[in-house]
């Protein structure tokens, strides 16, 4: 049987490894120019791929393999694992495929070409939130942050009738819905994720709570409000996923006059990872028509890894600029040894825990004075701040993720019940913002990733509790006193957790890499009870 499906792999993987490459190259055209014909040639690439995922006759085979039990080299019996999961997802009609592909990218193709207005005039994401980070007059802040949603009812019933259509597939599929069957497919137990939420969420509210009024208060007097009138506009993301500015410390002043590409670069050497030749490849400055947001993506898995942003001078893109580089290193660094198939992350949610890792630092005062250039009397002088800062964002981040978990699964239960009420419900509950009184829009269709990155976002929050772990156990291993500036920190993470690619089930490697399986257990111990 190992034979066998040696064959079938030498057959198939060089198919697969052909499009994938073609149809990444044609996502990254299409995302840094906006044109439609690069959005048709993405399309038209991803469902070759798809189908030829669908291929009913290829996964008769890869069933029979698997369910023989005969495989028993590690490297087959894995390669036919993952194999056998990106088939099982995929075994729906080919009209199914192209209606699936042609939706999502009508979507995506709203999102990168669409610019709200305030005051009849044209404004970027940016300059959105340059407004809500800076300006204290609440009529301003609430043009910005209605603008900000603008796109929603543009997409909404676009969004719902995806969600049907998902469901549809699912349906054939044998699953109860689309929410379903992507976690299974994702190796995520229903039961398990909502578990470790329903912690998280206990283990969070009176901290959130407590952080949040003492927040409110300082944002409200900063706009000349009474912090019961705090709206949603109030704050410095148009979803309240980020931590806004400190008062007492605004970390912006410290990247204002940086080049936070020079700065990202000076890091990661620093810490044994090399990224000159991913910045060689990348698209990082905003323009018209492109995409607004950022991503990186491994284009062939043989070394051509690129990022794109909108880079400005400030915290947010030094952040992101760390976080999509965090995910670069992790594509970059896989064994070149490895099967093709194997070539890629252990999960969503450990590529996601290395970016965040990174992303974590312009919030650590080590970080400020070693990279960003920060005297060390200013920073040891703001280091309570800055870390009360990072538990802020922690918080903060978590109470949206359970809005977004949460209102994803019970879209995907029930597309025709109220949704913009739901969100606001779940906004109310977990973030505590008060809703619009009167408002009744899809302000939840505004988040690009509930049309074009399905059932993801719990990664997000599990992305943070491995982060956590993979540092409790760095700091075990290596008895580190510092983030920056040491090799061994790259060296640590690409033996670990680069290296061996999807060898592993992901929490199996977790679980070599840090003597335990995921647990939120580092996360609380670092943001909530320290």
């Amino acid at each position: 049987m190992n034979t066998r499906l040696q064959q079938f792999l030498d057959n198939m993987v060089p198919r697969i490894a052909d499009l994938h490459k073609r149809s990444n190259d044609a996502y990254w055209k299409a995302t840094t120019t906006g044109n439609p014909a690069d959005e048709e040639r993405y399309a038209d690439l991803r469902s070759q791929l798809l189908k030829l995922y669908a291929d009913r006759e290829a996964f008769a085979d890869l069933k029979e393999m698997r369910e023989s039990g005969q495989v028993t080299e590690p490297l087959l019996a894995r390669q036919l694992d993952v194999l056998y999961t990106q088939f099982a997802e995929q075994q729906i009609d080919e009209a199914d495929i192209e209606e699936l592909v042609r939706r999502e990218t009508e979507i995506e193709g709203r999102f990168t070409m669409y610019r709200a207005t305030i005051d009849g005039e044209k404004v970027s994401d940016n300059e959105i939130h340059d407004i809500l980070a800076n300006v204290t007059d609440s009529e301003k802040r609430r043009a910005a942050w209605e603008a900000s949603k603008q796109i929603g009812p543009e997409v909404a019933g676009k969004v719902v009738e995806l969600v049907k259509f998902r469901n549809q597939i699912a349906s054939k599929l044998g699953y109860a819905n689309y929410y379903e069957m992507s976690l299974e497919f994702q190796e995520i137990d229903k039961q398990e994720l909502f578990d470790v939420l329903g912690q998280l969420e206990a283990a969070t509210r009176a901290p959130f709570a407590a952080m949040k009024a003492e927040l409110d208060a300082e944002l409200a007097a900063r706009c000349g409000i009474a912090p019961d009138e705090m709206r949603p506009w109030h704050y410095a993301d148009p979803f309240f996923q980020e931590a806004p500015a400190s008062e007492a410390v605004d970390l912006n002043q410290f990247f204002a006059a940086q080049d936070v590409v020079a700065l990202s670069k000076v890091y990661f050497d620093g810490v044994g990872l090399d990224i000159q030749d991913i910045l060689d490849r990348s698209d990082l400055y905003e323009r018209e028509g492109k995409n607004q947001h950022a991503y990186c993506t491994d284009i062939d898995r043989e070394g051509d890894v690129r990022i794109l942003c909108n880079v400005r001078p400030n915290e947010y893109w030094m952040a992101t600029m760390l976080h999509e580089l965090g995910h670069g290193v992790y594509d970059k660094n896989y064994d070149e040894q490895l099967p093709w198939l194997l070539r890629g992350i252990a999960h969503i949610l450990t590529t996601e825990a290395i970016a965040m890792l990174f992303g974590r630092l312009t919030k650590d005062a080590d970080w400020l004075t070693k990279i960003a250039g920060v005297p060390a009397e200013q920073a040891q002088a703001v280091s309570s701040e800055v870390a009360k800062q990072l538990t802020r964002a922690m918080l903060i981040f978590v109470r949206w993720g359970l809005v977004m978990t949460h209102f994803e699964r019970d879209m995907y239960q029930n597309p025709d019940q109220d949704l913009n009420t739901l969100w606001w419900d779940y906004v109310e509950r977990f973030q505590m913002v008060k809703r619009v009184e009167g408002r009744n829009a899809p302000d939840w269709a505004a988040k690009i990733h509930l049309g074009t990155a399905p059932v993801y976002y719990q990664n997000y929050i599990l992305g943070e509790l491995c982060a956590s772990q993979f540092l409790a156990a760095m700091e075990r291993d290596l008895q580190l006193t510092s983030v920056t500036q040491d090799p061994r920190i790259g060296q640590w993470l690409t033996d670990k957790v680069f290296k061996p690619g999807a060898r592993y089930q992901w929490n199996e490697m977790i679980t070599q890499a840090t003597g335990l399986p995921l647990t939120p257990k580092f996360f609380v111990e670092q943001f909530v009870t320290a």
